[in-house]
């Protein structure tokens, strides 16, 4: 590969980190060609992009974000390698744990969501789990309606009791 095109790849790799801040890198060697077609259809499906990129060129490009804590994924950049870029931080999880059940792979590397690393697949539930901006803001509007919530309730079957007396 010329020395132009490396350095295209690691320019392109590098703009899709820094503008979509969660990705994982998962493990999808072994996987025949239908299987890899059913997983990008999958990944298409739920807003998520796959790429696969050679573990040298993914490494320079990680290396152009200025964050310490993206270097805990440097030991991972070993046999193949896909990212999958998202801007729904569980999504791919998700689907790695699904068609990992079902097919084997793909397995999961490690992930870099909402500014902290996670390494090793045992991760995996973990990344199930997290929940996206939206969802967190929604507990939270939540959790302050529900005392509101409970007052007006409480007032209003103390005025129906009122009533009821008279």
């Amino acid at each position: 590969m010329r020395k132009e095109l490396k350095a295209q790849i690691i320019e392109k790799v590098a703009a899709q980190l820094a503008e979509n801040p969660n990705f994982y890198l998962a493990d999808i060697a072994g996987l025949n060609a239908e299987n890899t077609s059913e997983l990008r259809r999958a990944c298409f499906e739920k807003n998520i992009k796959l790429e696969v990129v050679k573990n040298t060129l993914l490494h320079k490009a990680l290396m152009t974000l200025d964050n310490k804590e993206i270097e805990a994924l440097y030991p991972t950049l070993e046999g193949n390698t896909a990212i999958m870029f998202t801007t729904t931080p569980s999504a791919p999880a998700k689907v790695i744990k699904e068609y990992g059940a079902k097919f084997g792979k793909p397995a999961l590397k490690s992930a870099f969501l909402q500014e902290c690393a996670y390494v090793g697949a045992d991760q995996l539930n973990t990344l199930v789990n997290v929940k996206s901006r939206e969802e967190l803001i929604g507990d939270i509007i939540g959790l302050l309606q529900s005392p509101i919530r409970r007052v007006i309730s409480a007032l209003e079957d103390s005025k129906k009791e009122a009533v009821a007396e008279q």
